[in-house]
């Protein structure tokens, strides 16, 4: 119900009434007036209300005389009349219906009851209700109210007191809400006045309305009386007290500061009153030191507590409100403030201080303010740096000059000290919080001095408790620690303050600059961010700075100290959490210095004490170097101290080298740990640099813990491995767990950090990583692991960009498994890291490689490279890999560049991931296939079986399953890569598994050549683009050859390299791969290619295989490795050489032999076919028997091509018809273990080709002369092989080098084949030649160790091979002469001449130079020696040949003209002549039938030429051979039977038959001289043939009687015939008759006169009479042989007609008898015999014959 409803109204109308009647009542009989204005009031009461509708209104009109009979009534003194009257008028004036004159009257009256002392409470009531209820009061009656309650606030009474000193606050608070009310009335009606300019006179106050004037007078008057001075409108006040006046001007200007703020008066009133109120009455505080000296001449009044802390009151309200208009002072009271705090102040006074400065903290609008108006400006004070620094030195202080609650350990606590403190810190560290049943309070300790810590306000509020002592006159004692807590508080509300104002805006202004770019406007000039602050307000963005810069160095100085002390794990909590915010608004604003210092003093907290960091002791000696000072005084920061009061967690190895062995860490430092993990987990993005310091710690903590990193670098609890076990108590094995999980978080989270700051983690872990390394170099201690596992996990987790760090990261990785030379390379990555990191994205090289030493560091480093590898293929990208060549290609590069390093498990491990990409990822490498078969082909021959054998897995693999997915540019690598396997040396059966790799490959190329031919094509058309823009030369192997070709080029070159491999099974393994893949795919490759397969592939390898042969080690290898024996034919290096040659040579043959028309086609086909002779010669000429051997029958192969493709329909046996022998041995030709495949599906284009090479038919026509040319070739190398290797050695040689038999039977068998392709043009010269050679291939003796087995027993007559072919050869030429045309025919007499020089070898064998040989018997098979052939055999065979040939030929011009008939018989004469001393007996007798033979054909011929003189010297040779036979000189052998005797004495007899039926009968048609000569040798025969040795019993037989009897009758027959065609034939008859009996008569004679002598002789001594004993046996024989010719004699003459019978013969025979007639008386049976033989035939003689004989003297 309101005051102005109707009922309201009638009450009160009612009330009025009421109160006047019973004012009326109290009055009647002692005040009459008042009684009656009492009845009168009721009447004028009634009449109002009767009269008027707005009865309060007319009220108020006429409340003066409504209000005067109480008025009245007051004036009684009467205690109950006043109280009534009282009463009433408040009702009235809650009711508004007082005027302003009866309110002026109201005071009045009032007054005077004051000056009586009357109802003092309800005066004061009354002056409230009518203060409070209208605003009728101003000017002087306002005054003179507010004047009466001050009265009564100091009167006697206490009740009163309060509640006046209650009234004056309250309408003190009325009069300014008055003004306020009245500005919001006026507010828009009309103008403010004008601000007053100047500093204008305070009385001015003329513009103020009514209320606002009020207000200012009293303002103005309360600043008079706390000043002390007279009130100007306060007239009447007796006394004021200064601790009221200031406590009501705080409330003033607490409550309103708009008033001051909006009016000039007022603002003015504060500048030049109160603030000079303010400094002066702080003087004492200010002057005043604790414990001065005595006192100086003007004494120094004490400060007092009740104003200093009232005053501080005032100040807090000024600076919070006024600052903007008070710069200056307010400038001067913070610097009070800060003075307050200094050691030397009262303890009371730095606390109400401490409250103080705590209440501004909690502002931090007011703090930035202050920053900008003071620190900001220049030659101002840096108010808000000292308040700062003022708070961190008074915490310092507290410590160093510590209160009176605790000094030292030692005093006793004087004063208020906190229970259980003293104990605590008696009982030293251990005793904290662990000893006997104490509770321990939260408190700070250092270096012996404890400060308990107290709940002292609210968070963020500054609850004070001294400054709210308002009551308190004594200054109070202070609690210990109170101050400490206070100072505490407003240090973590400054931080929370500050850190949260500038957080949100500029979270603020991030947001717009966000929704300025979402709208399009630009952010600057690459319209992008810049980093932390670049986008705000500039000006908004220096003060946060300049806020940051001014505090920070106090605050770590604090704060570390305080961290140090804490030993309450809230405070220490909430420190760190200080710190953390303060280190993250740093980051924020981008200021590095105070950033890295937060962290540092965080890094500092979680290491144990005296920890040696380097990085954390550098950091902070930057930190001593700052100026940390309050009001221009430097102030010393102490250093947190080492005494731990901390429970003991952990012990632990140090990573560093430090002082004591072990370390132990607390609970304090895992506590600070975590608020470093939370520090880097949540503000990664601002840390920048300062991730090094973070990341170190973490190290060190880690290593501490003994964490240890795990697959995928997360970090698993580990043990210790070395020194003593890492000891850890439960409470923190509990929290290794969840420390290892923030920790993966942590890097987990970093794929939130943008770009740069990710940048930032990365290269701090580098760093770190770098330090690992350099510590692990020369220390064989465990390294840390942790930056690599965090490398890695960091790598992991930011596969989405991995670009932007994939090579910092790797490229650390790589540095990390191989550094060059490692300690020098440090300090340049130093120099990389604190680049910037666009520049640092480029700058990691790997350089020259120098691994290190630490296999655990390397180790990790290849698991971390290889891991990010793998899993930044799998990651499926965005495009994808397929899409992204550069990526893919980056994210491979790594894993090439590992092979740089040499470490062996290094190597292990990249080939085993490269063996899981291959198998997880190998279909979608695509371009990466380069780098990938880098990898697997960088194998050298320093690395271990076990790496070589792991990368050919990959190999094999590659080959297996991927040849179809790679690019077909990158086939060329593959077979780069499986030809390096086959060359390592490590382990031979990879080195042949390749080869056969090179097979597979060669097939996938065969098969898939249309593919790959068209994609090799296309590639090339856009390589040549590419280098005609350029404006160079494409540069690839083989080039200009079309790409497939090349392909196939390098297969066969890589083979090619591996035919020359040191090792045998490689070079026989390659080089049967390499001629099969030729001969099975050389049809894909173009014409042209084939050059370069000649002579870069094939020649190549021929001169490479004839050098490392010629000069291969002779030395005997022991054993082939392992067990394995070495069989004699491969014990050396030469012979395993010898045979790659034989394989090589034997290849390359037969890619002549098979492609010759392709080969031919390509130009220099003689060139080539010269070429390949040439390596043919030198191979043959080889001192090695298989080389040689196998040379020539490389050589025969080649001969076999056919010529023309028509005789390819002739049967292979074509030659063999023809005489030439086929080879011995053909040579194999497949490849490796497989058949070769002759037809296989083919596409059109090859198929094309293919009958190109193989169906085409060649001009015949064109190619007859380039044959001929081939072939004439050949012949010239077969002609200087032969002389070469059958040139005899010089004299003076060592032991000299002879061909072998089998090769020289080899070389000899070449020569039929060849000669069927040179016939036509074959030449004497030519067959001279080939007879030098043969001759020579002959005369080579034999090695005795080979003879067993190449020489038949000598009794065996049998030929040797190469005997055999020497024939061959002449005869295949013969029969090639005998149908040849006639000037090949004038060869045969070369043929007989050649094969006569072999007839002598019978019985001369030929020299071999000057090569001493042995006959087979004496030679000894162990020994180097030469054994001689038996030449008998081939000799007679020869003959046989010559024979035959002969009687073919004998008729031939020129055989009759080469006087070849004279030559046979001049070549068999000496056979002949040896006869007995022949080496082999059959020799002479062959030797003797040959001639007859011979003679039987040639003398008729040479009769038939007796004219033309061609066989005149023939007869004398032939009657010296027939001398030299008949009567040879040799004699029979002691052991020739009489049989054998008989039967050789009949070929004496065929030979003098021969002369008698072939020769003598045609004595006319031959010359005088022969048939004189032959004449001569039969008379010889007739007498002399008896041997010489014999027995007596042999004696008839041995005597030659056929021969002789055959000789003489021939001699008789020719001398008695009657053809003697000239008187000088029978002449020579004759004669030779009479010398016949001459010398029997002259034989008889001496026989009778010895005969007759021996008799007489005495006998002889034995050993004279053995001798004569053979002389008789001698002249006995002789005189029987003489008898017995006689008698021959005789019966010739019987026979012979007489007329042929010469008279002087007669005479002589008759003249024998008396001489025969005298031997009869011989002793000799024999001799008896024969002469009664001799005489018998006389008896014809006995009359004497008929006279026709006489005639035959005419």
């Amino acid at each position: 119900m309101t005051t102005s409803s109707p009922e309201a109204v009638k009450k009160l109308l009612e009330n009025m009434q009421t109160d006047l009647r019973s004012l009326s009542m109290e009055c009647k009989k002692k005040f009459p007036p008042v009684k009656e204005a009492a009845e009168s009031g009721i009447v004028k009461i009634k009449t109002i209300a009767a009269r008027n509708t707005e009865i309060l209104a007319a009220l108020k009109e006429n409340s003066s005389e409504v209000v005067q009979p109480f008025l009245m009534g007051c004036g009684t003194k009467e205690p109950k009349i006043t109280q009534l009257c009282l009463a009433a008028i408040q009702r009235l004036m809650s009711h508004e219906v007082v005027s302003e004159a009866a309110a002026g009257n109201i005071i009045n009256m009032l007054w005077q009851l004051m000056e009586n002392g009357l109802e003092e409470l309800k005066l004061l009531q009354t002056v409230l209700v009518l203060l409070t209820t209208n605003t009728v009061v101003h000017d002087e009656v306002l005054s003179k109210a507010i004047v009466l309650c001050f009265r009564l606030h100091f009167t006697k009474d206490n009740i009163t007191n309060n509640t006046a000193a209650a009234t004056v606050r309250q309408v003190v608070t009325v009069v300014f809400e008055r003004m306020v009310a009245e500005d919001e009335r006026h507010k828009g009606m009309e103008e403010q006045p004008p601000p007053v300019q100047g500093n204008s006179n305070r009385r001015s106050i003329s513009t103020l309305r009514p209320s606002a004037k009020d207000a200012y007078m009293l303002f103005q008057d309360l600043c008079q009386l706390v000043n002390a001075d007279a009130p100007y409108w306060l007239v009447g006040m007796t006394e004021m007290t200064r601790t009221f006046g200031l406590e009501l001007l705080e409330s003033v200007l607490n409550d309103f500061p708009g008033v001051f703020l909006q009016h000039q008066e007022f603002s003015f009133l504060l500048k030049e009153r109160v603030c000079p109120l303010v400094i002066k009455l702080f003087s004492p505080n200010i002057k005043f030191r604790q414990g001065m000296a005595a006192p100086s001449p003007a004494p120094v009044e004490k400060p007092y507590f009740p104003i200093c802390m009232r005053l501080l009151r005032v100040v807090t309200v000024l600076i919070k409100h006024f600052y903007s208009l008070l710069v200056t002072e307010c400038e001067i009271f913070l610097s009070l403030l800060v003075k307050f705090l200094d050691g030397e102040k009262p303890q009371w006074l730095r606390a109400v201080a401490v409250e103080s400065i705590h209440r501004l903290c909690v502002q931090p609008h007011l703090l930035r303010s202050f920053c900008q108006s003071y620190d900001m400006k220049q030659h101002s004070t840096k108010v808000f740096r000292d308040i700062v620094n003022a708070l961190g030195s008074f915490i310092q202080s507290l410590f160093i000059i510590p209160s009176q609650g605790n000094p030292a350990p030692a005093t006793a606590p004087s004063g208020g000290s906190v229970s259980g403190g003293q104990a605590g810190v008696q009982g030293g560290p251990s005793a904290v919080g662990v000893g006997g049943g104490l509770t321990t309070q939260a408190a700070f300790e250092y270096r012996g001095t404890w400060i308990p810590l107290m709940t002292v306000s609210v968070q963020g509020s500054a609850k004070a408790t001294y400054l709210e002592m308002l009551d308190k006159v004594e200054p109070p004692s202070i609690p210990e620690g109170y101050a400490m807590s206070v100072a505490f508080s407003a240090l973590l509300d400054l931080v929370r303050g500050i850190t949260a104002m500038i957080e949100r805006e500029l979270a603020k202004e991030e947001e717009s600059a966000a929704a300025s770019v979402r709208n399009g406007t630009p952010q600057g000039p690459e319209g992008e961010l810049q980093g932390p602050g670049c986008e705000q307000d500039p000006v908004a963005q220096l003060v946060w700075e300049e806020m940051v810069s001014a505090c920070w160095c106090g605050l770590l100085a604090a704060l570390s100290l305080l961290l140090d002390a804490s030993t309450d794990e809230t405070a220490t909590e909430n420190i760190l959490k200080a710190e953390l915010t303060m280190a993250s608004l740093c980051g924020r604003l981008g200021l590095v210095t105070p950033r890295d210092a937060f962290i540092t003093a965080i890094c500092k907290a979680s290491l144990p004490p005296h920890y040696a960091l380097t990085i954390l002791s550098s950091s902070a000696a930057n930190l001593s170097n700052k100026t940390y000072s309050i009001q221009g005084q430097s102030v010393q920061i102490i250093s947190p101290s080492s005494e731990s009061h901390q429970q003991v967690v952990a012990v632990g190895q140090p990573l560093t080298s430090q002082p004591q062995g072990t370390v132990v860490l607390t609970s304090k430092n895992i506590q600070c740990m975590r608020t470093l993990l939370n520090l880097a987990h949540c503000h990664g993005a601002v840390l920048g640099t300062s991730w090094q310091l973070v990341l170190a710690t973490l190290q060190h903590l880690v290593w501490i813990l003994g964490l240890k990193p795990g697959a995928g670098g997360a970090l698993k609890p580990g043990r210790a491995v070395e020194g003593p076990s890492t000891v850890l108590t439960t409470a923190v094995m509990s929290d290794l767990p969840v420390i290892s999980s923030v920790l993966s978080r942590l890097f987990e989270s970093s794929q939130y950090l943008d770009d740069v700051s990710l940048h930032h983690l990365i290269n701090a872990l580098c760093s770190l990583s770098m330090e690992a390394m350099e510590m692990a170099y020369g220390n064989n201690k465990e390294p840390s692991l942790f930056a690599v596992a965090k490398l890695l996990e960091t790598g992991l987790v930011n596969m989405d960009r991995i670009e932007i760090l994939w090579r910092p990261l790797t490229g650390h990785l790589l540095e990390k498994v191989s550094s060059a030379t490692f300690l020098c390379k440090l300090t340049s990555l130093k120099t990389v890291l604190n680049s910037t990191p666009a520049c640092r994205k480029e700058s990691t090289d790997q350089g020259e490689v120098c691994q290190h030493p630490n296999s655990r560091l390397r180790e990790w480093g290849a698991e971390a490279v290889t891991s990010l590898i793998k899993a930044g293929l799998t990651y499926k990208h965005d495009p994808p890999l397929s899409q992204n060549q550069r990526l893919q290609l980056l994210l491979l590069n790594p894993l090439k560049e590992l092979s740089n390093v040499l470490h062996a498990d290094i190597r292990q491990k990249q080939l085993e991931s490269v063996l899981q990409i291959l198998q997880s990822q190998g279909d979608s490498l695509g371009p990466g296939w380069p780098l990938v078969l880098g990898v697997i082909g960088a194998i050298r021959n320093d690395q271990g079986e076990s790496l070589i054998r792991t990368a050919f897995q990959c190999l094999q693999l590659v080959v297996t399953d991927f040849l179809p997915t790679m690019p077909c540019t990158c086939l060329q690598i593959v077979v780069d890569v499986a030809g390096s396997f086959g060359l390592q040396n490590q382990e031979l059966n990879i080195s042949l598994t390749s080869i056969g790799l090179l097979w597979n490959i060669s097939d996938y190329f065969y098969q898939r050549g249309e593919q790959i031919e068209q994609e090799l094509n296309r590639e090339e058309a856009v390589l040549e683009k590419q280098a005609r823009e350029k404006g160079v030369a494409l540069n690839r192997p083989f080039h200009p050859a079309p790409p497939f070709d090349c392909l196939w080029l390098c297969l066969y070159a890589k083979l090619g390299e591996l035919c020359v491999d040191p090792r045998p099974a490689v070079r026989k393994s390659a080089g049967q791969t390499l001629f099969s893949t030729i001969s099975a795919h050389g049809t894909l490759l173009q014409p042209a290619t084939w050059h370069t397969v000649v002579w870069k592939v094939l020649f190549h390898l021929l001169d490479c295989v004839r050098k490392s042969s010629t000069t291969a080690d002779k030395e005997k290898i022991e054993s082939g490795g392992g067990n394995i024996l070495i069989h004699h034919s491969r014990d050396t290096a030469e012979k395993q050489w010898a045979e790659t040659w034989v394989l090589t040579l034997a290849g390359v043959a037969r890619i002549f032999n098979t492609r010759r028309y392709l080969l031919q086609s390509l130009g220099d086909f003689f060139k080539a076919w010269e070429v390949l002779l040439d390596h043919i010669q030198s191979a043959a000429l080889s001192k090695n028997n298989e080389v040689s051997l196998a040379a020539l029958k490389s050589f025969q192969e080649i001969l076999q091509i056919t010529t023309p493709a028509r005789d390819a329909e002739k049967s292979p046996d074509a030659l063999t018809a023809m005489g030439v022998p086929a080879l011995t041995d053909p040579i194999p030709a497949s490849g490796p273990g497989r058949p070769l495949p002759l037809t296989l599906p083919r596409s059109d284009s090859l198929a094309e080709r293919l009958g190109r090479y193989e169906g085409a038919e060649p001009q015949q026509q064109g190619d007859e002369l380039e044959d001929s040319a081939l072939w004439w070739s050949a012949w010239n190398t077969w002609y200087r092989t032969g002389t070469e290797c059958t040139r005899p050695p010089a004299s003076g040689d060592k032991p000299a080098f002879v061909p072998s038999q089998p090769f020289l039977t080899a070389l000899v068998q070449i020569f039929p084949a060849l000669y069927q392709h040179v016939k036509a043009g074959f030449s004497m010269d030519d067959l001279r030649k080939l007879g030098v050679i043969l001759q020579g291939a002959v005369s080579v003796p034999i090695s005795s160790d080979a003879s067993p087995f190449i020489l038949p027993s000598y009794t065996e007559a049998v030929l040797t091979g190469l005997q055999e072919a020497v024939l061959t050869a002449l005869d295949v030429l013969q029969k090639a002469i005998c149908g040849g045309p006639e000037h090949m025919q004038a060869m045969f007499p070369a043929i007989l001449d050649q094969l006569l020089l072999f007839v002598e070898f019978s019985c001369k064998p030929p020299q071999f130079g000057k090569l001493e040989t042995k006959h087979i018997a004496n030679a000894k098979y162990n020994q180097a020696e030469w054994v001689a052939l038996n030449y008998v055999p081939f000799a007679e065979r020869s003959l046989d040949v010559v024979v035959d040939l002969y009687q073919k030929t004998a008729c031939h011009k020129a055989v009759v003209s080469e006087k070849v008939l004279q030559n046979i018989i001049k070549t068999l004469r000496v056979p002949l002549g040896l006869k007995y001393a022949c080496p082999s007996e059959s020799t002479w007798k062959l030797a003797v039938s040959s001639l007859l033979k011979v003679l039987s054909i040639g003398l008729p011929v040479a009769r038939q030429h007796a004219s033309s003189g061609k066989f005149d010297t023939m007869w004398p040779e032939l009657a010296n051979a027939f001398e030299d036979f008949l009567f040879t000189k040799s004699t029979p052998p002691d052991n020739l039977s009489i049989q054998e005797f008989q039967k050789n004495e009949s070929i004496d007899v065929e030979v003098v038959q021969l002369i008698s039926t072939e020769i003598l009968p045609f004595a006319n048609f031959i010359p005088k001289e022969f048939v004189g000569q032959i004449m001569a040798m039969l008379n010889k025969g007739s007498i002399h043939s008896q041997s010489s040795s014999f027995t007596e019993a042999e004696l008839e037989v041995r005597m030659r009687e056929d021969f002789s009897k055959v000789c003489f009758e021939t001699l008789l027959q020719f001398s008695f015939s009657n053809k003697a065609s000239t008187p000088q034939e029978g002449y020579i008859s004759r004669m030779a008759l009479s010398v016949l009996l001459k010398r029997s008569q002259d034989v008889l004679r001496r026989y009778v006169e010895d005969e007759r002598l021996s008799g007489r002789c005495p006998l002889p001594s034995g050993q004279r009479m053995k001798l004569q004993c053979h002389q008789i046996r001698q002249q006995v024989a002789e005189i029987i042989f003489v008898l017995k010719a006689v008698s021959t004699l005789m019966d010739s003459l019987k026979k012979t007609q007489p007329e042929n019978v010469d008279g002087n013969t007669w005479a002589q025979v008759i003249a024998l008898y008396p001489t025969l007639v005298e031997c009869i008386t011989c002793s000799s049976s024999e001799v008896s015999s024969a002469l009664k033989e001799a005489l018998w035939p006389f008896k014809d003689f006995m009359q004497p014959p008929v006279a026709k004989v006489q005639n035959g003297e005419s």
